[in-house]
């Protein structure tokens, strides 16, 4: 049997299905297109190490090498992923290990108000400690029950549902604890500091005042 029609959102199947529901000025995506700024970097397993750093509980630093980070507590979430650049990827199984499993396991120190995600390269994507919290918040090592392909973020990235995309950085290296809001790569150059796809929050100039730090 073929795949079923691509529908736009707010168009009814013929069937009588109600049409799928995407956040404002997001178009329904056939696939998974590879969007990235940069090289795909080359894995080395012996290499690897996932750091959580900055105001720490307990005032350290806590690293994982790959074998001890994908051996921590792993859970399936199924959820949608969002690009700025208009498509949504509905209904995905995503496989990982849980944010607030690193949270537990590496607590920040009670002043922490957000975190800096980083990324192979230098990128990185700041979040409010409390979407880094979010329960469906992961880093996927998996994706629909397979590994994740160099070009998608093998061995990591973060899935961060309810926001942007760009929010979950593909080649995750390490969480940064901060104190106060600090923009990341993309926040710096014109994208909106806090990116919820559902009020369209697409660039630094529609946000409100608090929404970030002054660029």
């Amino acid at each position: 049997m073929g795949q079923p029609a691509e529908r736009e959102a707010g168009e009814r199947d013929p069937q009588g299905a109600p049409p799928p529901e995407l956040p404002p000025g997001q178009r329904l995506q056939k696939g998974w297109p590879v969007t990235h700024y940069g090289p795909v970097p080359k894995f080395r397993p012996e290499r690897w190490e996932f750091r959580v750093f900055g105001a720490t509980a307990d005032g350290g630093k806590h690293c994982w090498n790959h074998d001890e980070f994908t051996a921590l507590p792993y859970i399936t979430v199924v959820a949608d992923l969002h690009c700025v650049t208009k498509f949504s990827m509905l209904g995905a199984e995503w496989g990982g290990i849980p944010a607030r499993t690193v949270l537990d396991l590496a607590p920040p120190a009670s002043s922490v108000t957000h975190v800096m995600v980083w990324a192979e390269y230098g990128f990185s994507s700041n979040l409010r400690l409390t979407d880094f919290a979010a329960d469906r918040a992961l880093f996927a090592t998996h994706k629909d029950g397979e590994l994740l392909t160099a070009e998608h973020g093998f061995p990591l990235r973060l899935i961060v549902p309810h926001l942007y995309a760009w929010k979950g950085p593909k080649w995750v290296r390490g969480v940064e604890y901060m104190t106060a809001d600090r923009r990341g790569f993309w926040e710096e150059r014109g994208y909106h500091n806090v990116g919820d796809p559902w009020k369209e929050q697409r660039y630094s100039y529609q946000e409100e005042p608090g929404e970030g730090p002054e660029l």
